[in-house]
């Protein structure tokens, strides 16, 4: 499983026209599920992303993380984080989970993340979605689990 991860101060996904989820300040996160992903993998990289210190301390230092700072986590799936790109100037997608793994797991990550911290949007698994985002930093990391 891979998160690409933004500190951000405001970031929203919208469908067709329509806002589905939105946050202030904290994490945009784009979700990518590989084959061999599983439950334990996901809640794995869920703990990770959550104490993750990326926001700053009253010093200016990375100490402090998503919970500590109350931040909104918006989780965004993202099939093509999972991408073969050494190769060509075509991307592969034989690591990508299937449709129904893929989105099975998202959703156990999706409801994971609603147990273990109060704000929580989502965007929709499968759908064209347009992702608008104010990065604070920039500050971007990948991570795996």
């Amino acid at each position: 499983m891979k998160a690409l991860i933004q500190r951000v101060q405001s970031a929203s996904v919208d469908i067709e026209g329509q806002r589905k989820g939105e946050i202030g300040p904290g994490i945009l996160l784009l979700l990518g599920v590989e084959k061999t992903d599983t439950e334990a993998s996901a809640d794995k990289l869920l703990q990770k992303i959550l104490n993750y210190r990326i926001f700053a301390d009253t010093d200016g230092k990375m100490n402090l993380n998503l919970q500590q700072r109350e931040g909104g986590l918006l989780i965004v799936s993202q099939f093509t984080l999972v991408a073969d790109t050494t190769k060509g100037l075509r991307p592969g997608f034989s690591k990508g989970a299937s449709p129904a793994h893929g989105e099975a797991l998202y959703d156990h990550f999706v409801q994971q993340a609603h147990i273990l911290h109060p704000d929580i949007a989502t965007g929709q698994f499968g759908a064209n979605m347009q992702v608008n985002l104010t990065n604070d930093g920039p500050v971007t990391f990948i991570l795996e689990s």
